[in-house]
């Protein structure tokens, strides 16, 4: 068994023990994690706002001083789309290319109405990385078959694989001008909630924030996919023995 497989097969046992505790009876509960994945998805993308200030702005409605009115609006519009998901789930709706428009507006609400649920029109570098994303052009073309793949490979791959691979995929077409990594981890969320997963949290610390980029930059530039979808399995392996243990299942 190969490492991959190895670490699927981990994942699945940690879900089988999830779904024995029936962890959805805790909102109190989810609702603390769905704030702390808002505060790390956006201090990977350079929000400064604490935890404990994400939680005031989003629960209470609090304005922070010296944080900018964008850093409010990102907590309140990314929690917003996290409780879209699960609504998402609930109702059994199907991913599609319009619903990550859709997510991107609601992400982009009140920020920027020009860029929100729109694919960009013009070409762009990303600060830091090697990898190009294509010509605006191509956008469109790239994300009709980003779901074609997703047609094709929904029933075929693990669950934890397509939702790594729909991140990357997405990430790589890069198709917005701004919230591309919020979106791609949004859609891989939804993948994995629709398949009873837990929502994988990336940290945004430095030493997380490297190893997920240089992961995403290795299947950019070389189509090297392994370790990203070892880094993002490893996430969903680490959020389900997590939930284990705080839904009073004790340790693995």
């Amino acid at each position: 068994m190969n490492t991959r497989q190895q670490l699927l097969v981990e994942i699945d046992a940690a879900k089988a023990r999830l779904d024995s505790l029936r962890s959805e009876d805790h909102p109190a509960l989810l609702h603390a994690l769905d704030i702390e994945y808002t505060f790390e998805s956006n201090r990977i993308e350079g929000n400064t706002l604490t935890l404990r200030e994400t939680g005031l702005v989003i629960d209470k409605g609090l304005t922070v001083g010296g944080k900018s009115m964008r850093e409010h609006l990102e907590a309140i519009n990314h929690y917003e789309a996290v409780l879209l998901l699960r609504e998402l789930v609930q109702a059994q709706t199907p991913l599609t290319e319009s619903l990550v428009k859709q997510l991107h507006g609601l992400i982009l609400r009140g920020i920027d109405r020009e860029k929100a649920g729109r694919y960009r029109g013009v070409p762009v570098l990303i600060a830091g990385s090697r990898h190009v994303p294509p010509q605006p052009w191509q956008v469109p073309l790239l994300m009709e078959e980003c779901f074609r793949f997703y047609a094709e490979q929904r029933e075929l791959l693990h669950p934890v694989e397509l939702a790594a691979e729909m991140h990357e995929r997405i990430v790589t077409i890069h198709p917005f001008l701004d919230g591309n990594g919020r979106i791609s981890r949004l859609v891989m969320n939804l993948i994995l909630l629709q398949h009873g997963y837990p929502i994988a949290n990336i940290p945004g610390d430095i030493e997380s924030r490297l190893a997920y980029y240089g992961a995403l930059e290795s299947a950019n530039l070389d189509g090297g996919k392994e370790s990203f979808i070892l880094l993002i399995g490893g996430f969903v392996l680490a959020a389900a023995r997590r939930l284990v243990q705080l839904a009073g299942g004790g340790t693995e």
